[in-house]
């Protein structure tokens, strides 16, 4: 079975889409896929069934597992923004290192001032970036009076704006308020272990009382990576899980290769 999005739907526009699409048996078209090829005259072609290929009831005993962990809201900063907020010259405090080598939490937290609310203590990530970014739940989206688009970090084009408040001052962000896309970061010895490249979908399930699977988590190798997925509190409150739990990979790229129970 696979799960058919608008995104892998878009990943596959350069390479042309048939028309009309087929949809095998048992693959599951999200509501957003459809309307995606309903806007661009593609009819839908379901396929007739055929014998399903049987999955292991349980993963391997050496499947390796993901740690998560697990993001609260949180602002990326550029080195302007910092001394906007907190006075010219400042330089972010560490306070604790983060699973990703080189990053950390800072001391300093910020207000975010949305339409309808306001966030207190913020935390701010560093180090500095180019550019300044703010990642939040949609649960606090509705506090603060927004709906930020689901987003890999850095992908900030056409995302709403938000006002910072820090100590020395405010800034007033036009862009770059997002609700983070889950994700695993891995290093190149990792995607190899998992045979996965960079940008693959992952198809992650959460063991113990209440299972969960993740459908889409997004693949992204660098040297520099610790292995992590990223949730916001909202995934991991729904799944039940804490930062150093662990989920296990079931599928990629819409299709699944093992299940496991409970």
């Amino acid at each position: 079975m696979a799960l058919i999005t608008e995104t892998s739907l878009r990943s596959r526009l350069a390479q042309g889409l048939p028309n009309p699409y087929p949809i095998a048996a048992g693959d599951l078209l999200t509501p957003a896929a459809n309307d995606f090829l309903k806007s661009r005259g593609i009819a839908i072609q379901r396929l007739k069934a055929e014998a399903p290929a049987a999955l292991p009831a349980e993963p391997a005993p050496d499947a390796p597992l993901l740690p998560v962990g697990v993001s609260g809201r949180h602002v990326h900063l550029s080195p302007e923004h910092v001394e906007a907020l907190f006075g010219e010259g400042y330089q972010l405090t560490p306070l604790k290192e983060l699973s990703q080598p080189g990053q950390f939490a800072a001391q300093e937290t910020v207000t975010l001032i949305g339409p309808k609310g306001v966030l207190q203590n913020a935390r701010i990530l560093g180090p500095s970036r180019g550019a300044s970014q703010v990642e939040i739940s949609r649960t606090d989206g509705f506090a603060l009076g927004v709906k930020p688009p689901v987003r890999l970090s850095g992908d900030l084009e056409g995302t709403p704006g938000i006002t910072v408040a820090g100590p020395k001052g405010a800034v007033v962000l036009t862009q770059g308020l997002i609700v983070a896309k889950n994700h695993v970061h891995m290093s190149p010895d990792d995607a190899q272990r998992f045979e996965v490249s960079d940008g693959d979908r992952l198809i992650l399930q959460t063991r113990g009382d209440r299972p969960l699977a993740f459908m889409d988590v997004v693949v992204r190798v660098n040297p520099r990576y610790a292995l992590d997925v990223h949730l916001d509190t909202d995934e991991a409150n729904a799944a039940q899980l804490n930062t150093g739990d662990t989920v296990q990979m079931i599928g990629k790229n819409g299709v699944f290769t093992r299940v496991e129970r409970g």
